[in-house]
């Protein structure tokens, strides 16, 4: 889809971002978010309740029905508006559920597709990458997602797979990944595969917060399962520029936003050779990128 027709000062209406720790909802009004609200997101609620708990929130914020609305989700939104689980240990209950088709159904109209797309595609247009020509965002959390805008065009797929690269597979890593693959940025890289190593190395029950905190503390071991981290997801961006001739790279999640982390990719990814080392800087709109780009997507969709 191609933006260049949609200013961010022409943004106004609603969007939501489900997540799997939290789902929020906001009004938008030229292109800034004036109204917020947000509750924890429960993992094992049948996609009918999510839509139920998106629709009380945006009702608060004073939705009225057809208003545009973008919707963005975790999980894999296919080309037909199925929304498909890639992780089953963040939402358990979604597989193949008509997404699009329940959210006119209960708002009139809306716009969904994937959370790390729709923050992809504001950072590409109206942030991070506004100036670029081939840009990727990455997203380092519990799990790792991200989105590639390439000439002011966010990349997409039939299955709804494109863009979710966290399951390329890496040299750092050996272990299951909860895709179904073995190997992956994700599965050593991401908050999940951050405690899993923590636990290899003998400390159960941490969290990678309680990693980050165990090396700001001088601890070797979670030192080293934080620089591997940062070395994967070096490798990640090193691949993705030898493919898609990348020039800016801007990173989110709260892991990439975590205190020193972006200089540790940063170091890791100075080992490259130049030509596969693209601008890397943190992201411009926030918290603010999913719920932003899922409002421009539908507007978007609006003009064509």
């Amino acid at each position: 889809m191609i933006m260049q027709t949609v200013s961010r000062a022409a943004l106004t209406g609603f969007a939501a971002d489900l997540g799997g720790t939290k789902t929020a909802a906001v009004r938008i009004e030229n292109g800034k978010v004036v109204a917020h609200r947000v509750l924890t997101t429960d993992p094992n609620a049948s996609p009918e309740a999510h839509i139920a708990a998106i629709g009380d929130e945006l009702a608060q914020l004073g939705y009225n029905t057809n208003a545009p609305l973008g919707v963005a989700v975790a999980g894999r939104v296919d080309r037909a508006g199925a929304w498909h689980a890639v992780n089953r240990g963040t939402l358990s209950t979604i597989e193949n559920f008509p997404l699009a088709q329940a959210l006119n159904a209960r708002f009139g109209d809306a716009t969904c597709l994937n959370d790390a797309a729709a923050a992809a595609l504001a950072e590409g247009v109206f942030g991070a990458g506004r100036h670029s020509d081939s840009f990727a965002y990455l997203t380092v959390s519990t799990g790792i997602g991200g989105g590639l805008v390439i000439g002011n065009r966010l990349l997409s797929s039939a299955n709804g797979l494109a863009g979710h690269i966290g399951f390329v597979s890496s040299r750092f890593a050996s272990g299951p990944c909860g895709c179904g693959r073995m190997a992956t940025v994700e599965s050593i890289a991401g908050g999940r595969g951050i405690a899993a190593a923590a636990a290899a190395a003998g400390f159960e029950n941490m969290d990678a917060r309680a990693v980050f905190a165990a090396a700001k503390g001088g601890q070797d071991w979670a030192d080293r399962i934080i620089v591997t981290s940062a070395a994967a997801v070096a490798a990640l961006i090193g691949d993705l520029t030898a493919i898609l001739g990348l020039d800016t790279v801007a990173m989110g999640g709260s892991i990439g936003l975590a205190p020193e982390y972006i200089e540790r990719v940063q170091n890791a990814l100075n080992a490259e050779p130049e030509l596969f080392r693209p601008d890397l800087v943190h992201v411009k709109l926030g918290h603010d990128g999913p719920l932003i780009g899922a409002l421009a997507a539908h507007l978007r969709k609006e003009t064509m």
